[in-house]
């Protein structure tokens, strides 16, 4: 598994090695361990599947860095897909993203289209089984340095700072709450050679979640900003596909909130003192 320490990956590892599941290669750039140079290493154990969750995913930055996101997405996968095929690994599940959906393009997108299209190959070409799982603006009780909106929102609250939201007050984002993604990927998994999104299945306001998060902070002020550079308005998965297979998410957006802010809440000191650290 790649990508093992962020909000996904940690999560799903845990889950992963409760139901008696063994992780064989754990990498992780937060652990000092590049992608990249997995290509040095030789597995001596038997493989089942190999997991693909790292990924640069800041569309704004990747807009300003295009080169970044290149070089940490569509170049690993590609060391990925080689060290595959060269272990014989017969399956690969790729994390690609919900808002290659969205008409909005960027090189973010760009490199998950290629994504989705180089496992598709490799699957074709060299006998490898692959899923394709797309997620939506997951979320969840974990400090995320990715800075995703959720854990923006909630920290700035906290701190009594500016809820910024990019765009107006019809903005709207398909929220996934942890665990239900996670019920989502464990399914889609055990599948082969298929894609599938994965969320609530339904939009919510962006305005209407800052406004619940001042609520429970006491705290906090949302203000508008103009859109974002080729970032979607409104998004809203159709998830009936995972549902035929029995998914069916169970968080509403108002309790996995609650959940969030509450541990955010009771960490605030801890994880303020390692924001200020990493900066």
């Amino acid at each position: 598994m790649t990508g093992h320490k962020g909000l996904i990956g940690s999560f799903l590892l845990k889950r992963l090695e409760e139901r008696g599941d063994k992780a064989v290669l754990l990498v992780d750039l937060r652990e000092d361990n590049n992608v990249l140079d997995i290509d040095k290493i030789k597995l001596t154990e038997k493989v089942d599947m190999f997991i693909h969750l790292a990924s640069f995913c800041k569309i704004n930055k990747s807009i300003e860095e295009p080169a970044k996101v290149f070089e940490n997405n569509s170049r690993v996968l590609e060391t990925v897909m080689e060290f595959c095929k060269d272990n014989k690994i017969p399956k690969i599940v790729f994390t690609s993203s919900s808002r290659i959906l969205s008409p909005e393009k960027n090189p973010y997108t760009a490199t998950k289209i290629y994504g989705e299209e180089l496992v598709k190959a490799y699957s074709q070409c060299y006998d490898m089984d692959y899923v394709i799982v797309r997620p939506s603006t997951v979320y969840g009780p974990f400090n995320d340095k990715t800075k995703r909106l959720m854990d923006v929102f909630i920290l700035n609250a906290l701190n009594n700072e500016e809820l910024k939201i990019f765009g107006d007050a019809s903005k709207s984002l398909d929220f996934t709450y942890i665990d239900d993604f996670l019920d989502g990927f464990l399914i889609a998994m055990e599948q082969k050679n298929q894609d599938f999104d994965i969320s609530s299945g339904g939009s919510v306001k962006v305005s209407d979640v800052a406004d619940f998060i001042i609520n429970l902070a006491g705290n906090g002020q949302k203000n508008f900003y103009g859109s974002e550079i080729a970032q979607p308005q409104e998004v809203e998965l159709d998830i009936s596909k995972i549902k035929q297979l029995g998914y069916v998410p169970k968080v509403s957006i108002e309790e996995g909130t609650k959940r969030t802010f509450g541990w955010y809440k009771e960490n605030f000191d801890e994880i303020m003192k390692e924001r200020t650290k990493d900066n």
